[in-house]
Parts: structure tokens; C-alpha cells; sequence
């Protein structure tokens, strides 16, 4: 039988037969949204004060001030987040321009840091940094001293640099490399992010300005399937982090806030080694290592166009164990260089880092939103003294602004509902991260798995603070049921606030179950491949026989005949526009039609990675031109 996993595509198709990937068009548009967008935000926050004043000195009742006061404080950090955002999403379009570069002076390197990830993630990456342009050097950094490692890279011609200790992780590995790599400009990309042939001559114009020590672009991911993609993914390619890199970030470059991202990014090495290096003494070296940057008065660009594509967090316990590693990473650069008080950098940079790093606070508001209905209704505590018509004016009239606003201001990235819902997937690991800023143990970096985590499906585990809100939000109704029947000594004061507490519940609770049923799903448990699959439609060989390719990985495929295949070792040829790639491979699973035809599976022998690495530049290469490599045979050359 062939695996249901290993018939079901995710991408559409390109007219070649190829896989296409769905950029997502940058935030761009007429001045005019952008001058709308503006004047809703600051209509927004002039309404959000108003309301706040209104709040504090008409409606807070001290007679539950252990209620009304800690509400008061979850809507005045929201209002603060709203002033953030609108400051750092206020002009996405500022920020240098460069030109393509097909000849450079400048010595380019592209370093790809690795550990542990199996060398079919690796292959793609190394391969696509190989026929990168211009004229560079590709070296793939192995901390985990693997000599099939070698071999894999010696085989799609990239150097290799092993070290003999891991001390300072990624880190450590890429300083190591600056001591023993002779260039200009490093291309830093990670074990699983495989560039578009114009990866460097898009970016490389930007250091013609001597001032300029980095160049950032979009972390876009390639398996649409994901935790963290939606379910328009296979149209728009929308993920979790879309709103982040192709809006928040771009609007950095108003500030010259752009930092590192830790991939797709390209850095100078003389200011890299002004600054010490790549920052050690956190698990987010990239970040810590861009204040440095700016405190030195480095420039650094956010370039808007995705050049690179990796691998999203596959299953449930890989978002929060990446979460948690972020956040972590966070607490520790506010402790080590806190933008809010390290010397050097202008006013608009500490407000464009405290964004981002507050952020990570926000799971505690989240937190309070979940909790305040439920005390309400057990208690019967009514946390706002207003006569109820007036309050619901006030506070529909502030939200629905401020709901706007954030709309326009994502231009076209903020989806609301899918931000709530992973507000709460990701709490637990942003509650934990943020309480490792009162403690001083040593975060410790720890890599996100990617490729096989698993033989066989399982459900992920759900957090526990999650269930505990679930099943407290359940006994929470029944008790608010039971009291508006008279059958507990409870008495509500204002029925009708008691009631809108109770819708307030009833919309936390479907949200958390929501959550709960994404991270229990059993597609996003343990990932059981290899590699991802794409859906294409090409014509192929096997054995000899006609049929045609419907997915490809970099490590099998799915084949179909009008007639049944043979059964030996076999030789397949995808014949793709004006070539062809030939792989040896083996028959796994068969599936026999009535009509006579067949589908099988096919994995793909191993060590054949030259002919990878042309496989390599088919699938992830379609639609942006394809170049001839010595792996690629000639149409008619195959037998």
C-alpha cells in the first residue's frame, strides 16, 4: 500500500510540471492606504487614550481593586503594544535600494552552520549555496564532526570546517569559521535554508555603502504543511511569521533597527570583528550581535524579497521548543546589552528593539484576558463601575478602532484570528521564557529537529497550563449556570455584567480548545519523512517504462504507469523542460489498479548526491530560470 501521506500535495504546480512556491507580494501598494493606515492608527490611539483616562478616573472600583486594577493594567499594556506597533509599522517602503550585482570585488563566503540535521536537509542547502552568483565560497560548518558530512559536501563542491569543541553553539561555530574563512562578506544560511539563485546579486549592491555591516531578508519556508502555516499556505504561502518578516521587520529600516535573523542574511566581516564577533552568552546571537552593530554606528538593511526558503516547525513540539529558545534568548540580551540602556544607539532604535523584545511579555496579558471572566463569575466581583450602555459604547468603539488599525497596519498580514490562536499555542513556552529573566542559570541552545522525528504518528503533548485554563473555563460555566438558577449562595449584583463575562468566557474557551486541537492534531505530530514532498506532474522513466512523477522529494517519489513497473533496482529519469536527472532507486510500495495501470513508491538509493543536488535545483528553482550543471543529462542522452 502506498502511504496516504505520500499521495497528498501541498504546492501548486508550476506550467513545467515543477512545484511553485507562493512568494507573497511584499507590503506595497498606493501612498494613499499608507496615509489611511496612518490616520485610522493615530485615530486609534488618540481613542485608546481617551477611553483609558476615561477608565481611570470614572470607572475603576476600589472596592475590588484586586480586580479592577489588574484589568486596568492589561488594557494599558495593550494600548502601549498598539503605540509600539504603530511606530514600527509607520513606513515599510523607507530603507536603501540596491541594484543587481553579477560581478563584485568584495570575497564572498557562504557559511552554512550545522550540527545534527541529516544529510538529506542538508543536501538542498548546500547544493543551491554551490550555484549561487557570483563568483564565492561555500563552507559548511560541522559541529558535529561527521565524516559522511564531508563526503556530502566534497560531493556537490563545497568546502568543510569541523572544529574539535561545540562550545557557544552556532555562535562559537561561525566565529570559528571567521578565524580560518578569507573574505569580505560572509552569507550566513541554516542547515535547512535553501537560496534562490539570486541570493547574493540581489543583496550584494547594499555594501557598496561602506557603512552597511548587514543585509537581512525574509525567512520563508518551503514545507506548506506546517504547524505554523495556514491553511491558504499552498495559495499564499502564509505562515505565523509572515506578519513579522514581510511587514514588521521592513519597517525597521525607517529606524536603522533591521537586525539579524540568524539565516538569509549577509554580514561584513570587518564589522563583525570590530563588535568581538558573533555575540556569545546568549541562545540569540543574532540579535544581541545587531546591537552591538548599532552601538558601534553600523548601518544594517531589511531587503523585502524572499531569496531564501526553509523548513517551518513541522509538529507542535517543535514551535514551542523554537518559542521557548527565542524567548529565552530574549531575557538574556536584557540582561546582557538592554537597548533600553546600553550606550550607543538613537532613541528610535531602543524603541524598535523594546518592541521586539517586550514582546515576549505579551503571554502574560494573554494570560490576564483568559483569567479576568473567570474570577468575575466566580466571585461576582464587577471589575468597571459604569453604567453598563456606556461602558459597552466606550469600549466597542475604542476595540474596533484599535482592531483596524492593527489590520491596516500589517498591510494585508495580520489575520486576527490566527494571531489569537497562536497567542495561546505559544503561552506556555513565552510564560516560561520570560520567568528566566528572574533567574541566572544559563539558557542553553538547543536546535530545532528537522527531517524524520519520528517512525511512527503521535499525538503531541499539550501543555499543561492550557488544559488547567480549559478545564477551569468548563467548571467556570457550570458554576455560572447553577448561580443564574439561584442554586449557589452566589448572587450576581449586575446580571448583565455576569452575562457578558459568560460570553467573554465562552470565547476564551473555544479559542483554547482551538489551540489544544492544533497541537493534539496527529498531522502535526512526529514528522515521518525524510524530506518534504511536492506535488508536480512530470514526465519520467522507470526502468524503461513511461509514467509520470506526481510528488517529489529528495529522497523518493510517487510514480504512476499505465502498466506495471519492473520489480529489480531500477533507474529512474525525470525529464523536466530541456533536461533530465537520472536516480537509482528501489520500488517500496505498489498500488495495482483495475484498469491495469499501477502507482508506486520509490526511494532513492543512497550517496547519489551529485544527482541530488541537480534534483536539488529542479524542484526548489522552478519559475526563476533553470541552468544546465555537469548532474544534469541531456534529453535523449538516457537509454
Amino acid at each position: 500500500m502506498v502511504d496516504e501521506r505520500d499521495v497528498v500535495g501541498g504546492l501548486t504546480e508550476a506550467p513545467s510540471g515543477l512545484p511553485r512556491f507562493p512568494d507573497g507580494d511584499p507590503p506595497d501598494g498606493p501612498r494613499v492606504r499608507d496615509l489611511v493606515t496612518r490616520a485610522v492608527a493615530v485615530l486609534a490611539l488618540t481613542a485608546t487614550a481617551t477611553y483609558l483616562a476615561w477608565r481611570a478616573v470614572v470607572t475603576i472600583d476600589l472596592a475590588v481593586w484586586w480586580l479592577s486594577i489588574p484589568l486596568y493594567v492589561l488594557e494599558l499594556h495593550a494600548a502601549l503594544g498598539l503605540g509600539l506597533y504603530t511606530f514600527s509599522l509607520w513606513d515599510v517602503h523607507a530603507g536603501p535600494r540596491a541594484g543587481p550585482v553579477r560581478e563584485s570585488p568584495l570575497r564572498v563566503a557562504v557559511l552554512i552552520p550545522t550540527w545534527n540535521e541529516p544529510p538529506e536537509v542538508l543536501a538542498p542547502t548546500i547544493a543551491a549555496a554551490v550555484a549561487l552568483q557570483p563568483v564565492h565560497e561555500t563552507w559548511v560548518l560541522d559541529d558535529g564532526d561527521r565524516p559522511h558530512i564531508a563526503r556530502l559536501a566534497g560531493d556537490l563542491g563545497a568546502r568543510y570546517l569541523r572544529r574539535s569543541d561545540r562550545s557557544h553553539a552556532k555562535a562559537g561555530n561561525l566565529n570559528h569559521a571567521l578565524e580560518v574563512v578569507d573574505a569580505d562578506i560572509i552569507a550566513v544560511l541554516d542547515a535547512d535554508h535553501v537560496a534562490r539563485p539570486n541570493f547574493l546579486i540581489n543583496t550584494l549592491g547594499y555594501f557598496d555603502d561602506p557603512r552597511v555591516a548587514l543585509v537581512q531578508t525574509p525567512q520563508d519556508f518551503y514545507n506548506l504543511e506546517s504547524f505554523e502555516h495556514s491553511r491558504t499556505a499552498a495559495r499564499d504561502g502564509f505562515n505565523e511569521q509572515s506578519l513579522f518578516y514581510r511587514a514588521i521587520l521592513p519597517g525597521k529600516n525607517r529606524w536603522q533597527a533591521a537586525f539579524w535573523c540568524g539565516t538569509n542574511a549577509l554580514l561584513r566581516v570587518g564589522a563583525l570583528k570590530e563588535v568581538g564577533g558573533v555575540a556569545t552568552g546568549t541562545v540569540t546571537e543574532d540579535i544581541h550581535t545587531t546591537i552591538r552593530l548599532h552601538t558601534k554606528g553600523w548601518r544594517t538593511v531589511y531587503h523585502n524579497e524572499v531569496l531564501a526558503r526553509g523548513l517551518a516547525a513541522a509538529s507542535a513540539g517543535q514551535y514551542l521548543l523554537q518559542r521557548h529558545r527565542w524567548g529565552t534568548g530574549a531575557m538574556q540580551v536584557l540582561r546582557a546589552d538592554n537597548p533600553l540602556t546600553v550606550p550607543g544607539l538613537t532613541l528610535p532604535q531602543r524603541l524598535a528593539y523594546t518592541f521586539t523584545l517586550l514582546g515576549w511579555f505579551d503571554a502574560w496579558r494573554s494570560l490576564g484576558y483568559l483569567l479576568v471572566p473567570i474570577v468575575v463569575l466566580l466571585t461576582g466581583a464587577v471589575p468597571i463601575r459604569a453604567p453598563l450602555g456606556t461602558f459597552a459604547i466606550a469600549f466597542a468603539a475604542t476595540f474596533t478602532l484599535q482592531q483596524l488599525a492593527l489590520w491596516l497596519l500589517g498591510r494585508g498580514w495580520q489575520r486576527p484570528w490566527l494571531a489569537i490562536l497562536f497567542d495561546l499555542v505559544r503561552l506556555p513556552s513565552n510564560l516560561a521564557a520570560t520567568m528566566t529573566l528572574l533567574g541566572r542559570r544559563p539558557g542553553h541552545f538547543q536546535v530545532t529537529p528537522k527531517g524524520r522525528t519520528g517512525e511512527r504518528p503521535r499525538r503531541a503533548p499539550t501543555p499543561r497550563i492550557l488544559w488547567t485554563i480549559a478545564a477551569l473555563s468548563v467548571v467556570t460555566a457550570a458554576w455560572f449556570m447553577v448561580t443564574i438558577t439561584g442554586r449557589t449562595p452566589l448572587h450576581y449584583g449586575i446580571t448583565a455584567a455576569a452575562f457578558a463575562a459568560a460570553g467573554w468566557l465562552t470565547f476564551n474557551l473555544s479559542m483554547v480548545a482551538t489551540a489544544i486541537a492544533r497541537i493534539r492534531a496527529i498531522r502535526f505530530g512526529a514528522e515521518r519523512r525524510a524530506s518534504v514532498r511536492f506535488t508536480v506532474s512530470l514526465p519520467a522513466q522507470l526502468g524503461g517504462v513511461p509514467c509520470t512523477a506526481k510528488d517529489l522529494s529528495l529522497t523518493g517519489a510517487r510514480l504512476a504507469a499505465p502498466s506495471p513497473f519492473p520489480r529489480e533496482l531500477l533507474t529512474l529519469v525525470l525529464e523536466a523542460p530541456g533536461q533530465a536527472v537520472a536516480l537509482g532507486c528501489a520500488v517500496r510500495a505498489r498500488l495495482d489498479h483495475p484498469d491495469g495501470s499501477q502507482t508506486v513508491a520509490v526511494e532513492f538509493q543512497p550517496g547519489q548526491w551529485p544527482a541530488i543536488g541537480a534534483l536539488t535545483h529542479l524542484l526548489f528553482n522552478a519559475g526563476v530560470g533553470l541552468e544546465v550543471v555537469p548532474e544534469l543529462v541531456p534529453l535523449g542522452a538516457v537509454a
